[in-house]
């Protein structure tokens, strides 16, 4: 699949305002990536991607990516130090596996959306809201 027949299926305006959700009670940071090349390792690639973006300069450490590599029908989550020494990659396992049954039927938005909503809830349990209400990294959707 092209990125942009990818990209031109989700609803950018759901997952912005999804992302916002899932931060609310939250200092945990989530940002969505989707890549225009194809990729063997989505989570190297991810891991790559998620340092270009910065995210490992937020306050606790507690960045997730969601990556997208339509070309390659491949995806990853990859989260920062913080959050990751908590949840470990059985969990990242989880994340993906909730999302999967959506990707495969082309419910792009669905996907994504249950995704954050995963994520959302740990990153609360683990990084709970400071009331600050700062968002250390912008909530719309980057493609390379």
């Amino acid at each position: 699949m092209k990125p942009k027949e990818f990209h031109s299926k989700l609803d950018d305006q759901r997952i912005v305002e999804a992302i916002g959700k899932a931060e609310a009670g939250t200092t945990g940071e989530i940002r969505v990536f989707i890549s225009h090349h194809a990729v063997k390792d989505a989570v190297a690639a991810a891991q790559l991607e998620f340092e270009r973006l910065g995210m490992k300069a937020t306050k606790h450490r507690n960045g997730v990516l969601l990556y997208f590599a339509p070309v390659s029908q491949r995806f990853a989550i990859v989260g920062d130090q913080g959050i990751h020494e908590r949840c470990g990659d059985h969990f990242w396992q989880e994340v993906k596996d909730g999302m999967q049954p959506m990707l495969r039927e082309g419910k792009f938005t669905e996907a994504v959306l249950i995704g954050l909503v995963l994520l959302g809830g740990v990153l609360a349990y683990y990084f709970p809201g400071d009331g600050s209400g700062e968002n250390e990294l912008s909530n719309q959707i980057v493609t390379d």
